[in-house]
């Protein structure tokens, strides 16, 4: 099994988890130059709020966007729009990425911001 075969893998037992649960989730993606993230409603159709590294505000905010502290201006951006929308709980839906750097950098700014999950 390769490496994408794996996180998809751990990504459908993870949303399988979070269907079960019905609740909004915040679902990340992460690409080697940038980071995307996204409030999704808990039947699975509509976006509440998104923020990634190749808007411009944050973009112009960091010298580089694939390393953690853009990755932490992305969870915090999401998060104020969320909070904004009238979401403030959320289930983490990591997309089968495992649980450190750049996903826990997103993860950790969220929370920061008011997000709880």
């Amino acid at each position: 099994m390769n490496k994408k075969a794996s996180r998809m893998k751990r990504a459908l037992k993870l949303r399988s988890n979070i269907k079960r649960l019905a609740a909004n989730r915040l679902s990340v993606h992460k690409t080697s130059k940038h980071m995307y993230a996204q409030i999704i409603t808990e039947n699975g159709t509509v976006t509440v709020a998104s923020a990634s590294t190749t808007q411009a505000e944050i973009k112009s905010a960091v010298k580089s966007t694939g390393n953690v502290e853009s990755a932490a201006l992305v969870g915090k951006a999401v998060a104020d729009k969320a909070i904004a929308a009238g979401i403030t709980e959320v289930t983490f839906d990591r997309s089968g990425f495992k649980y450190h750097g750049r996903v826990k950098a997103l993860a950790d700014a969220a929370r920061e911001a008011g997000l709880k999950f």
